[in-house]
This record gives structure tokens, C-alpha cells and sequence, in this order.
């Protein structure tokens, strides 16, 4: 009996939901699927209807490649449907939802769900981003760089290194080192990006700031001119198009610089290209918290990023209602991005003053979903935010919490916020293949399959020290990692230069923007790098399995770490293992229907023997291993 239970299986996509995006009063198809068997009596699905509970039959729908299929057919009558299923035997009835196979009655709490009338950005489960902090990529126009008589900012003069030359820390440079990147050179370099397997780029934010990093914006109706200006985003957005590659753009509308055309409290700042913003009685100077003594509220204490107050209706008019607002402007043609990354969306409109954060976000999803049906709405959060996800608020994050955060712990790393908690960093501690799969599981159990295959899972960001960089981790571990990233459910992260192996510091946010290497001779150890990442990354953006098929982890222990993606008719299997010493295991090929396929090692030091509806796997000592079927 254990192997039929084992065999169970059923999720929201496309190939077990006949519509996984349904509209109210729809009626769509469920299926759920296990090994053919003559013990298992009757398949049932339980959901609610109007508060009813509903128990029907399933009908064996068809059989293939040793496996049946159920359906039941069930009309979307409410704004969610959640759903699990009961499998009965001669002498007793076993209950399957997202979290297991049990012999008791669950709670609803980790039941299926699809959301009715959800316009989800479909295209994120099959988008490979690459993020680009654009004054570190490439310089296409060097006419249009900064030099050290552009601007002062905070008495500070704009730096200009050299390619290649090592980024500063900031007390040296104040985030004013500027490498001459721009939006010219991304353009240049999209043969290079498509070829790698991108289909979509995640830029930083690109606005006019005095700063490299541009998370302090003077104006967010301007693209910086040393990037290239609004036209230059046009000619980027076109380019984009032709290529059927999508474009995401980053802004923090948290926090302004101090120095913005609505706050205008550093008067020294100047830039010929963009003029003197001088008007200290600004009226707008009311989108603040700005007490009558002077003092304002700043985000996290950085007193040249002062909080926008989300209290004031004209402020939101100005950011996200008007039909000319920021956030409308830049995802209307001719600019027409796809959506936004919101930095520290966790935080904003809410303080100690005020908190709208829930209305707030409402508002944004509603006026940003009016204009234009698919973008996507994704914040920050570096925690779990499943209270969030959904038609009304976020469709996505950075997904630090089940993808980065554990990937990197497995590594060897410890855990990215236990490590910068002055309290906890100093306790070291053991990971294993069980935790990882625990926590990459946690947030898979209580969402819906829509929300889970849009995540944008991710290694590395502008955010945290690049994982290769530290020399605590193996280069062999660290293939792994990459391994385990680019074949989870959702869309992919890749931050710029680390298909590279691109050099790095950890320690310091700097130390993870150090300017792009573009010598066409890589080092071996750089080399194979890149091919691991070109190989997955194109496969990501390209195979259906990869991009809507299922997703379950198949061996757990000590480790080692093991995970399939399949469909009806292939399947994927991503192993990663930190052992010392050469480790076995075992996958049942009938369970997934894939008994009379030959295996295809694709990437790593694996080995494959077929043993009757059995694959047993041996994969070397800090090792990994791509298997299809």
C-alpha cells in the first residue's frame, strides 16, 4: 500500500487544473493520478461550496504509461477554491493535501487552492531573469558617464573608476564610484543575455539618483541621463520586444534621496544634466513625515532617505492613481515594462505614525492590474509573506525565504538573517538534506500552485555577498547550489556576472557589485561555471517540465538532496550532495510513469543503472547531477 500512497499526486497546473486560472462560475477539471491498482476502491474530492461541504465521487478518466488518472469536475463559485482529496480502500480512507498523504482528517490549512478571478502574470513561470545593477554591466556610451564635475551630493564628488578596477567600500566612496554602465550597453550586450538562456531582464533602479546604486531617486518621472534618458529605455524596451524577453524595473517608493524635487534638502546638489532642484518650500514637501522643529522620518535612520508619507491622498495620486502616476507611466507604452520590483515593500506605509500598508498595497494591485493586466507586482520581503500573495496584493517576491536562504544554508553559509543577528550569528550549526527539504516545503504546502510557480527564487542579488565568494564554500558545493536553483518551481533569478564566477568580497554590499567581466578567455574553474549555468538556464527558458511540470522531492537525507520536475511524458532529476564519500539511492520510475525510458545524464558525476522499474543513482563525493528521463 505504501507504493500506491507514495504514488499519489496532483497540483494547480496546467497539466492536473483544466484551466489553473479560472473566472467565478467557471467549471473546471481536477485530476489527481497514482500507480494503477486494484486496492485502491474509490478517488473522492472534498471542497466547500458556499460554505457547504461537498464530498463527490472521481472518475477514472484515462490510464497511461502504468499510471490512472482521476477527474472530478468542480464550478468556481467563490473568490477561492480549496480543495483536498479522499482515497478509500476496502477498510479505510487515506486523505491527501498539499502537505502529505495521511490516515487522519486534516484541517484546510494546507489544502489545495486555486484563486478564481486572479490575473496572475502567467509568463513568470517560465522567465529566467537576469538582474543588472546597470552602472556595473557594461558601458555602451561613455560620452554620457559622470566625471568628478558632474554633481556634489553630501559634499561628495561623483568617482570614476576604472573597468575592472575593485568598487570601494562606502565610507571611501559614498555609493558615488560610478563604472559607466548604461542602458546603451545593456542593449549591446542582449545577443549575449539571450544566448545564456535570459528571457527577461530585473534592472535596479535606473531614475535620476546621485548615487550608484539608485535607491535614493531625485525624480521618478526621469530615467537618469547617464544611463541614457527616457529615449534610451524606449530603444531598450523595443529591443526587448523584438525578442519576446520581458522587462522588470526595480524603485524604492518608500523613500526619496533628500535631495529629491519633492523633499529639496541638500542644496549643494547640482547636475548640469538635469538641473538645480532649490525650493526648499516645496509644497510636496507635505508627501513627508517633517515635524515643525524640522526633523523627518527616514527609512531604517538614513537621514538622506526620507520616508513618504502614504497618508496623503495626493501623494498617491502621484505615485500609483493618476493615469500619468510613476508607477502607471513607465508600464504604458512607449515604455511598456512588465512590471515592478518593489524595494523594502515590507515596510512601506507603515510606520509609527501611520500604517495603511494592507489599503496601500490593495490600491497598487488594483490601479497597476487595471493598466495592464499581466505585470507583475513583486516586493521585498526577505521573510515568509504568504498573507500577502494573491489577487489583491503581491503576486510575487524575492524569493530569499524558500529558495535563497536555504540553498545557502545547505551550502554551508548558515542562514542569511541569523547571520547578521548580533545575537545569533555566532552560534554555528549543522544543516542537512532534511532541513532543506523542510524549509523549501514549508512555503510549498500553504500556497497555491499560481503563487509557488511565480516566485522569483534566487542565489545571489545586490543585496548579499555573492555565495561564491566565500572561501568557506567548496567550488563542487557551490555547483550544486546552482544545480538546486535552476530547477525549482517559478522563475529564476540570476545576478549579473555570476555565470562568470565573478569576483567579489563578502561582508559588504559593495563587495557584490563589482563591475562585469567581459574577457572572452575565462579561467577553467570560471569556464565550467559558465557552461553549468548556460546548459540549465536555456533548458529553464525552453522545456515545459522545467516551467509548469511537477515538483516533488524524492530523497532527503543527511547530505543529499534530490528533486524531480516532470510532466506525463518526461522527467528531470536535480540531485546535490555534500558528502564526503561516494552516496546511493534510489527513484521509482513507475511512480512517475517513466519505467520504460532510457536516462540521460545531462551535467555532473552521476551514474544511472536501471534495475526493472527502479533507477539507482550513485553520485560522487561534493557532487551534483541533471538527470532526463
Amino acid at each position: 500500500m505504501k507504493k500506491i500512497l507514495d504514488s499519489i499526486y496532483s497540483d494547480g497546473t496546467s497539466f492536473y487544473v483544466s484551466n489553473p486560472y479560472p473566472r467565478k462560475n467557471e467549471k473546471i477539471m481536477i485530476k489527481l493520478r497514482m500507480i494503477k491498482n486494484d486496492v485502491v476502491k474509490k478517488v473522492f474530492i472534498r471542497y466547500k461550496k458556499l460554505g457547504m461541504e461537498i464530498v463527490e465521487p472521481m472518475k477514472l478518466d484515462y490510464e497511461k504509461n502504468g499510471l490512472s488518472y482521476f477527474v472530478a469536475s468542480v464550478v468556481c463559485v467563490e473568490d477561492k477554491l480549496s480543495y483536498q482529496f479522499y482515497i478509500t480502500t476496502e477498510d479505510k480512507i487515506y486523505f491527501y493535501t498539499q502537505y502529505r498523504v495521511s490516515d487522519y482528517l486534516p484541517d484546510e490549512s494546507q489544502n489545495f487552492q486555486i484563486l478564481v478571478d486572479y490575473d496572475a502574470p502567467v509568463w513568470m513561470r517560465k522567465s529566467v531573469f537576469y538582474q543588472i545593477m546597470v552602472d556595473r554591466f557594461f558601458n555602451g556610451k561613455s560620452e554620457i558617464t559622470p566625471n568628478e564635475n558632474s554633481y556634489t551630493y553630501q559634499g561628495h564628488r561623483p568617482m570614476i573608476e576604472r573597468w575592472g578596477a575593485i568598487p570601494k567600500e562606502y565610507e571611501e566612496s559614498h555609493c558615488m564610484d560610478f563604472y559607466g554602465g548604461d542602458l546603451y550597453g545593456v542593449i549591446e550586450k542582449l545577443d549575449y543575455l539571450q544566448d545564456l538562456g535570459v528571457n527577461a531582464l530585473y534592472l535596479n533602479p535606473i531614475f535620476i539618483s546621485p548615487t550608484m546604486h539608485k535607491y535614493d531617486a531625485l525624480d521618478y518621472f526621469e530615467v537618469d541621463p547617464h544611463f541614457g534618458g527616457n529615449e534610451t529605455l524606449i530603444e531598450l524596451s523595443k529591443e526587448l520586444k523584438k525578442r519576446d524577453m520581458r522587462l522588470m524595473l526595480d524603485i524604492s517608493v518608500n523613500h526619496t534621496s533628500s535631495a529629491s524635487k519633492w523633499f529639496n534638502k541638500d542644496l549643494e546638489f547640482y547636475d548640469a544634466n538635469v538641473g538645480a532642484f532649490h525650493n526648499k518650500d516645496s509644497k510636496e514637501r507635505q508627501y513627508y513625515f517633517i515635524e515643525d522643529d524640522g526633523k523627518y522620518h527616514c527609512w531604517a535612520g538614513v537621514e538622506t532617505m526620507p520616508t513618504l508619507n502614504y497618508g496623503s491622498k495626493k501623494l498617491r495620486d502621484i505615485i500609483y492613481k493618476n493615469a500619468d502616476s510613476v508607477l502607471k507611466k513607465w508600464l504604458k507604452p512607449p515604455y511598456d515594462i512588465d512590471g515592478w520590483r518593489f524595494d523594502v515593500a515590507d515596510v512601506m506605509a507603515r510606520n509609527e505614525k501611520i500604517n495603511v500598508y494592507e489599503e496601500v498595497w490593495e490600491e497598487i494591485n488594483h490601479e497597476l492590474k487595471t493598466t495592464k493586466l499581466d505585470s507583475v507586482i513583486l516586493a521585498e520581503e526577505w521573510m515568509d509573506a504568504s498573507e500577502m500573495y494573491g489577487k489583491s496584493k503581491w503576486d510575487s517576491t524575492m524569493n530569499y525565504f524558500s529558495s535563497a536562504r536555504p540553498i545557502r544554508e545547505f551550502a554551508g553559509e548558515g542562514d542569511l538573517f541569523i547571520n547578521r543577528n548580533p545575537y545569533l550569528a555566532n552560534i554555528k550549526y549543522e544543516t542537512s538534506a532534511e532541513n532543506l527539504n523542510e524549509r523549501i516545503l514549508q512555503f510549498a504546502r500553504k500556497n497555491p500552485s499560481q503563487i509557488q510557480y511565480q516566485m522569483l527564487n534566487l542565489i545571489d542579488s545586490h543585496d548579499v555577498s555573492r555565495l561564491h565568494n566565500n572561501p568557506e564554500i567548496d567550488f563542487d558545493i557551490y555547483k550544486g547550489a546552482v544545480v538546486t536553483l535552476l530547477g525549482l518551481p517559478g522563475a529564476t533569478s540570476i545576478y549579473y556576472g555570476d555565470e562568470k564566477y565573478l569576483d567579489g568580497r563578502i561582508n559588504s554590499n559593495e563587495g557584490a557589485r563589482y563591475p562585469m567581466d567581459w574577457s572572452e578567455k575565462l579561467p577553467k574553474q570560471n569556464q565550467e561555471i559558465f557552461d553549468l549555468y548556460r546548459k540549465l538556464m536555456r533548458l529553464k527558458s525552453s522545456d515545459v517540465a522545467l516551467q509548469e511540470g511537477g515538483f516533488d522531492i524524492v530523497y532527503a537525507k543527511n547530505q543529499v538532496f534530490a528533486y524531480v520536475r516532470f510532466t506525463e511524458d518526461k522527467l528531470y532529476l536535480f540531485v546535490w550532495s555534500k558528502s564526503e564519500n561516494k552516496e546511493r539511492f534510489e527513484l521509482d520510475l513507475d511512480k512517475y510513469g517513466m519505467q520504460t525510458k532510457t536516462p540521460k545524464i545531462l551535467t555532473g558525476n552521476i551514474l544511472c543503472t536501471q534495475e526493472k522499474y527502479k533507477l539507482i543513482i550513485e553520485v560522487d563525493k561534493r557532487s551534483h547531477g541533471v538527470v532526463e528521463l
